[in-house]
């Protein structure tokens, strides 16, 4: 067996990440006596020194052609493509984020996992946030990731594969623009694979989020996926996706409907013969109704108080939880109105930082 086999290959994404790119870069070079690690670079249009700075660290550098549509899953596949090149008998391949730095232990650890259990396809273990302080709106993403471990339905943009289940299902999907790694993991386990997550610490991310308007455009990204993968998938048996776009569609859409059409029904369908009632029937809609999401907000509070966080905790990620619902929405939306494909011009732009840093 070649070293290239011993080591799992890297596919590192990014754009204008800066500080955060080198010490990505830095976390995942083989350590000095280990076999070499094949480790691709993959840039979408970075206007500051990354490309410079990977290739300073002897990296393999894909500048990527950006008179195409963009996407995560097409830089994925861009460097998987340049490494299958460089290092064809790699077995597993770890993706990352630039803005992360990988665990010193995850690499190992990952592929030890793979190796011990051969219908698993991906694993992913405790993503934390660099600098969970910072701002609510970090913290939030940090207690996102605290997620339960075991055999999952899908895992995020780091994670690592088994190569050979990856190449049979196709690789990710080009034209997945948000979400794709929940879409490649469903396919994955309808050809028989399985996801795990482990308990063990993998990455450290950089949010870097620090306004309202950055958190609703993340959560509208969410919504956005939502829609794709029902468009794709939500036909099969496992109606993929159909459930979460459901909720949306009742929480951000049903009830405040009906919270504003319940008092014009009341005065255009009863007051005509119970003029005197009328006014109780109109108060319906702006009591009982919206109690509906304390309703939630006490259900979602209690759901995270018995995984242990604290009260206030527990109702602030409620709160931006029900939130969310409204932002996803109008990724729902926004899907539905522009149906793309893989020949659309453009992709919407969710990114929550500017394209310089």
């Amino acid at each position: 067996m070649s070293n290239t086999a011993l080591q799992p290959g890297v596919v590192v994404i990014g754009r204008n990440e800066g500080e955060r790119l080198r010490r990505c870069l830095a976390s995942i070079v083989a350590p000095t006596g280990s076999p070499p690690r094949t480790i691709v670079y993959v840039d979408s249009g970075s206007i500051d020194t990354s490309i410079d700075l990977a290739r300073s660290r002897g990296v393999e550098v894909v500048d990527l052609d950006m008179s195409r549509p963009f996407s995560a899953a097409r830089g994925r596949n861009a460097g998987l493509a340049r490494l299958l090149e460089l290092a064809p008998d790699t077995t597993y391949v770890q993706f990352v984020d630039g803005d992360c730095e990988v665990h010193p232990s995850w690499l190992a650890t990952a592929t030890a996992a793979l190796a011990s259990e051969p219908q698993l396809a991906a694993v992913c273990g405790r993503l934390r946030e660099r600098h969970p302080t910072r701002s609510l709106y970090n913290k939030l993403c940090d207690l996102e990731w605290d997620a339960p471990t075991g055999l999952v339905r899908s895992c995020g943009g780091n994670a690592m594969y088994r190569l050979a289940p990856l190449l049979a299902v196709g690789r990710f999907n080009d034209a997945v623009i948000a979400g794709e790694e929940p879409e490649l993991c469903y396919r994955l386990r309808q050809a028989g694979h399985t996801i795990r997550r482990l308990s063990d610490d993998m990455a450290l991310h950089d949010a870097d989020m620090h306004t309202f308007r950055q958190w609703w455009r993340r959560a509208a990204r969410g919504g956005y996926a939502m829609a794709h993968g029902a468009a794709l998938h939500g036909h099969a048996p496992e109606r993929f996706n159909i459930r979460r776009i459901r909720s949306v569609l009742f929480w951000a859409a049903a009830i405040p409907l009906a919270t504003m059409l319940w008092p014009i029904l009341c005065f255009a369908l009863i007051r005509p013969f119970t003029p005197n009632l009328v006014w109780v029937f109109a108060a319906f809609a702006g009591a009982v109704i919206p109690a509906q999401y304390l309703t939630l907000l006490a259900r979602v509070a209690a759901l995270h108080a018995r995984q242990g966080r604290d009260t206030f905790t527990a109702f602030t990620v409620a709160l931006f939880t029900i939130l969310a619902k409204f932002a996803e929405l109008t990724g729902l939306l926004r899907f539905w109105l522009t149906r793309p494909t893989k020949s659309s011009a453009a992709a919407p732009n969710f990114d929550k930082r500017p394209a310089a840093v």
